[in-house]
């Protein structure tokens, strides 16, 4: 059995019957849980109503706040015989008109969750809640019809809207940071094209399996992991590898479900059906690392553990001590029991995270810097690693042309007008530095060799015709030929972030350890980790490979946050502690991603680390503060010295100076 709670997947299987997973299904229905077919669609669009609804229920409970407060105020700050009975209860009955609705709409996320957790004999913070919102607005309606003085439907409401503020900041994090597995499994849907006597038939990509016969148009996403038969192309083979420069494939080569077919059509023999193929991997290892992150428990979820038994035990306590010891009228006891369960309110501690992360992800937003999960901060204050991917990360992601000014001008225009009529990225990195007009030529595109142009030819060494020159391990190359003439070379490289090595030394400065992950070869992977003082450099590496390499890491004890911008780094992105991309990255490894950087360069990675480090700094602050405040307050509560209405205002105090706390944090962040 596997349960996802980012794709909302439960996977189970069992010995016998297909209809036992009616049984199953009934199961869980019996928790509380809807059960469907798994449809990424619903998910999204679940996920999407859950928190608009939530919204509505933050700006209802508002409104209603602040109307009651103007009625409150009013109550408070006069006595009965100054406003008259008849006016102070004109006054409750109106605040009740608007506490008894509003309580009945809004409060209906702690109150389901609340009776969930009952009716399956166990207890969560939404059950004291609860029990406090209850009891304060059925012993207010006693209390009016009484013609008392004081009520607490303010105190009731004003609970309800501090934690639905923190419910939906919360909610929206986890929608945000929903699983790119999801989105991967779209790569798994679609059709197949396949040879099945002689005849071509469409079937699902799902019903593919070993031994088949597809065929792959060019422009279209290869539906399995197969062996080429027939044909040659170039396969944009970035899942694999990382790499933008495409891989030419031909008869007897392994090509790989959801990379692209370029150039030219393919026949295929299938090796692994689709659930085995290398993309179904990869969403496997993403699920496996996302489902360990599931696990993450935060500080405010363990404090709860204790919170809700300690809450109900001192209420209890107050009003089975003060009604049958202190000798007082059940209202009274009960009232100061509410008090207990008003003023022990988590809004303090609910607080104490959400606020300095709006705050600190506002700060970063300006800076270029989207962070998507909602405890991402607090995750990358943590770490202790950083391992970087290197293409599209350390460097800018795209071939340049090196030297450009050594080119003869003539032939240089020549050579990027031919390159101007292709795709392939050599090609456009040649015509994007020719800065001159190009001119109007007649170019056929030639699949795996090159362009041709009557009496000249760019392409590779040996469509050019040269076979002695020595190749350069870490440069690319374009040969560019005129008939009767010696062929040249354009030759192109990556360029390093231009902020990468002061970056990366002042990762150095702060103790942590930096390592290089990358998919390209030995040689250029070496050069660049030499040019930017990385000693760890781990080359030629598969999506497995890098995944297993964090593992290894994560149980040697390590805290490890990876930086990439490929599909081959999505298993390790969602694996990580925490996880960084360029904005120039695919949108899955933008998905699999904790935060989201703008700019070509590195800075923000290390403008997010030390935000995170100051976040943490100031969380801890606000639970030491929420903490000294329950423990000044619970005696005064238990003692029968604080009224609800007290309570409120107390429980609003210590959400207030929580605020006003993280509201440090942006005159901090002025100087990082």
């Amino acid at each position: 059995t596997r349960l996802n709670f980012s794709t909302k997947r439960l996977h189970i299987e069992w010995q016998g019957e297909e209809s036992y997973a009616e049984t199953l299904a009934v199961i869980v229905e019996d928790l509380g849980y809807k059960v469907s077919v798994f449809d990424t669609g619903l998910i999204a669009a679940d996920s999407d109503e859950e928190n608009k609804g939530l919204l509505v229920r933050v700006g209802v409970s508002g409104f209603a706040a602040g109307n009651i407060m103007l009625l409150s105020f009013a109550l408070w700050t006069t006595t009965s015989e100054i406003m008259g009975m008849a006016t102070r209860d004109f006054m409750h009955f109106i605040t009740a008109l608007i506490a008894l609705p509003t309580v009945a709409y809004t409060a209906q996320p702690f109150f389901k969750s609340a009776l969930s957790a009952l009716k399956n004999a166990h207890t969560n913070m939404d059950v004291p809640i609860s029990l406090a919102i209850i009891l304060a607005c059925g012993m207010s309606v006693h209390e009016t019809f009484r013609h008392v003085e004081h009520v607490y439907f303010d105190s009731a409401v004003m609970l309800i809207f501090f934690l639905l503020i923190g419910r939906y900041l919360d909610s929206k994090a986890r929608f945000n940071a929903r699983s790119n597995a999801t989105k991967l499994m779209s790569m798994l849907s679609g059709t197949a094209t396949i040879l099945e006597e002689g005849a071509r038939k469409v079937i699902p990509i799902r019903d593919v399996r070993e031994g088949m016969m597809i065929s792959v148009p060019a422009g279209q996403k290869i539906p399995a992991d197969a062996v080429v038969t027939e044909g040659q192309s170039s396969i944009d083979t970035a899942l694999v590898t990382g790499e933008t420069l495409p891989r030419t494939v031909a008869e007897g080569d392994m090509i790989y479900a959801g990379t692209l077919n370029i150039d030219a059509p393919l026949m295929a023999e299938v090796s692994k059906a689709t659930n085995d193929s290398l993309l179904s991997d990869i969403i496997r290892l993403i699920e496996k690392a996302e489902q360990s992150q599931a696990q993450y428990v935060r500080l405010a979820d363990k404090a709860a553990a204790l919170y809700t038994p300690i809450v109900h035990l001192l209420a209890l306590s107050a009003f089975l001590g003060w009604f049958l010891l202190g000798g007082m009228i059940w209202q009274d006891a009960l009232m100061i029991s509410v008090t207990v369960l008003i003023i022990t309110c988590p809004c303090a501690l609910g607080l104490a995270v959400p606020v300095v992360q709006i705050l600190a992800t506002t700060s970063l937003m300006k800076r270029g810097i989207l962070v998507k999960s909602g405890d991402a901060l607090e995750r990358l204050s943590r770490v202790d690693s950083f391992l970087f991917d290197k293409t599209g990360t350390l460097t800018e992601g795209h071939p340049k042309l090196l030297d450009k000014e050594s080119y003869e001008t003539d032939l240089f225009k020549i050579a990027a007008s031919m390159a101007s009529k292709s795709h392939h990225p050599l090609s456009r990195a040649l015509s994007d530095a020719y800065t001159g007009e190009t001119m109007d030529m007649s170019v056929e595109e030639i699949p795996n060799k090159g362009l041709n142009s009557g009496a000249y030819r760019l392409g590779s060494r040996s469509w050019c015709g040269q076979t002695d020159a020595p190749i350069r391990d870490d440069e690319l190359e374009l040969w560019f030929c005129e008939d009767g003439h010696e062929p040249i070379a354009f030759y192109f490289a990556d360029q390093i972030r231009s902020d990468a090595k002061d970056v990366l030394s002042q990762f150095d400065k702060r103790s942590l350890s930096v390592s290089m992950l990358s998919g390209d070869r030995a040689a250029a992977a070496k050069k660049i980790g030499d040019l930017l003082g990385i000693e760890d450099v781990q080359a030629e590496l598969s999506p497995t490979d890098k995944f297993d390499l964090l593992q290894e890491r994560k149980s040697a004890g390590h805290k490890v946050a990876m930086v990439g911008d490929g599909l081959n780094d999505a298993p390790v992105l969602s694996g990580a502690d925490v996880s960084l991309s360029p904005s120039s990255a695919i949108d899955l490894a933008q998905n699999s991603a904790d935060i989201i950087f703008n700019g070509s360069n590195l800075k923000p990675v290390l403008t997010s680390y030390d935000t995170a480090c100051v976040t943490q700094r100031l969380v801890k602050q606000n639970f030491g503060l929420a903490i000294l405040y329950n423990l000044l307050a619970v005696p005064l509560a238990l003692a029968g010295m604080v009224t609800p209405m007290i309570a409120a205002i107390a429980m609003s105090s210590s959400s207030l100076i929580v605020i006003a706390n993280s509201y440090r944090l942006p005159r901090i962040m002025k100087d990082l």
